[in-house]
């Protein structure tokens, strides 16, 4: 389409000499439809009309062309929906207040992730808050010091969560919320306590403000059909969905609090509060809050079918809650007897092999699972289990092992007459995405894998250090080992396929959370 990025208007050809004289054109200076028209002279409609077919990069350029163009640009009807990825950096304030100001009080859909670029060092990582955690956490020792720069993200990141909220605190046109916080700036050994926040948040009046102000914004709501929040430090307490009427619960229809920085046996929603949710199709818990009695309220026939279902297993959860409360087989049974299309997506950080061997009930409608590890590997028995019990259902297995000696890494055939990973891709006929670092994957099984799910299996990404070749392959002088092993898998997979040769690139390894988070957000909207 044609698109005026100029006040000037375009110079047309001239009259025929002595037309003007002849009364065939109009006299100089004139314009064949009266005054000349540029951009600044169309119509706010039409303006806003021509921004709505433009993407928001291409709109932000064109309203340069002039004061009414950037006029229009915040007009409501072309901001229904905001995401954002914000680094915390104080840079991203004035930027963020802006927006906010202009399109907090009327967007439909806000979705919000905090992130940080290049991790300071010095205050730990996501591996020493999933690894060290535990053991600090067990132990009840004081958390180790915070460096100035850490103590300076956690500070940025406040200010910014309290801007986000407070600029939609009175949008009642508000139907998505979806807030997510990077764990790689918020837990630190395995979760943030008073002491980190004490030294950037003294009196707690920061923290008891953003609560307050996420309570207004879900007591404000009247059109709220979807609510996330993921892993935001201190945002959501037990009290908060008080704080939605009857009327906006009882037609919600996401509802995602995953959050494992709550102290104690504390849970954010209980089977009681969950009762008020009857047209939830979709649900994203901590697995250990979700408990049997939630499953017979979903259950009942009062209820509409659910259809997602994600569930986050964290070892830091397990270690100071319960599994005693979590659901039976029978609680499954009856659950999807009244949802007969549920599907289940669980995530487990660093749980142990008997722990997963506990909640891995036959009756899970289990679709997806991740598993991720710094310090126990999930075994080859698990692995089994999973193909055994899902085989009719699962299509996505992830299996990632953060481990720090790479020559050394876990074999989950070991003991074993066939490969767990050989009949996964045999017993589950629908999978089409398996992930795998960290563990041994031998050359001759991954051509079996390949060969057995051929082109159905849409994603195979199997990191270089991961795949070891048997002796009598590599003794072969007649064979390149490495090219006839690519070879063999791409003609199994009929596309062509390699190895991933670095893991920095495979953002399931690198941002598991955030993977998970991004991944439960479209599982949920897949309905």
């Amino acid at each position: 389409m044609l698109l005026f990025v100029s006040q000037e208007p375009q110079a047309r050809p001239g009259p025929p000499p002595g037309a003007a004289a002849a009364g065939l054109g109009p006299a100089p200076g004139m314009s064949v439809c009266g005054e000349a028209v540029g951009a600044g002279s169309l119509p706010s409609e039409l303006v806003v009309h021509i921004f709505s077919f433009l993407a928001a990069p291409d709109r932000l350029r064109a309203s340069a062309a002039c004061s009414h163009w950037r006029e229009c640009l915040f007009y409501p009807a072309l901001w229904p929906r905001l995401r954002l990825s914000l680094r915390v950096s104080p840079a991203e304030r004035p930027r963020l207040e802006f927006l906010m100001r202009k399109c907090g009080w009327f967007v439909r859909e806000l979705r919000v992730q905090f992130a940080a670029d290049n991790y300071p060092t010095g205050g730990g990582g996501a591996a020493a808050a999933a690894g060290e955690g535990a053991a600090v956490a067990g132990d009840g020792e004081a958390p180790p010091p915070l460096s100035p720069r850490w103590l300076d993200l956690l500070r940025t990141y406040l200010e910014l969560v309290l801007c986000v909220l407070s600029s939609v605190r009175n949008n009642r046109n508000l139907q998505k919320l979806s807030l997510f916080g990077d764990i790689s700036i918020l837990q630190q050994h395995g979760t943030i306590s008073n002491t980190y926040l004490g030294k950037v948040d003294p009196d707690g009046k920061k923290i008891k403000q953003i609560q307050q102000l996420f309570e207004e914004i879900l007591g404000n709501s009247r059109q709220l059909k979807w609510l996330s929040c993921g892993l935001m430090l201190q945002i959501v307490t037990p009290t908060s969905l008080s704080s939605l009427s009857n009327p906006i619960a009882n037609t919600m229809e996401h509802l995602s609090l995953l959050d494992n920085h709550i102290p104690g046996n504390t849970t954010l929603i209980t089977a009681v509060e969950l009762e008020r949710f009857v047209n939830l199709r979709s649900l994203a818990l901590d697995f250990c809050d979700f408990t049997a009695e939630m499953a017979r309220v979903l259950a009942d026939s009062n209820h509409v079918p659910l259809h997602r279902l994600s569930l986050l297993v964290h070892s830091v959860s397990i270690m100071h809650k319960s599994l005693d409360n979590m659901p039976k087989d029978e609680n499954w049974q009856a659950l999807t007897r009244n949802s007969t299309n549920l599907r289940v997506y669980i995530m487990a950080f660093d749980v142990k092999s008997d722990d997963m061997l506990r909640i891995l009930k036959p009756s899970i409608p289990l679709e997806r699972i991740h598993f991720d590890s710094y310090v126990t590997c999930v075994s080859g028995a698990v692995v089994d289990l999973i193909s055994r019990q899902y085989d009719k259902f699962l299509t996505h297995f992830i299996l990632m092992n953060d481990v720090i000696d790479m020559s050394a890494f876990p074999d989950l055939s070991d003991n074993r007459n066939e490969d767990p990973l050989v009949l996964l891709a045999w017993r589950c006929t629908r999978l089409s995405l398996l992930a795998v670092h960290g563990y041994t994957v031998w050359a001759h099984n991954l051509i079996a894998i390949a060969r057995l799910r051929g082109s159905d299996l849409k994603v195979l990404e199997v990191t270089e250090e991961s795949i070891e070749f048997d002796q009598g392959e590599l003794a072969d002088q007649d064979v390149d080992p490495v090219h006839n092993f690519i070879e063999q898998v791409s003609l199994g997979l009929g596309r062509p396929w390699h190895a991933v040769m670095d893991i920095e690139l495979l953002s399931v390894f690198t941002e598991p959370t955030r993977h998970f988070y991004r991944e439960m957000q479209s599982f949920s909207e897949g309905i």
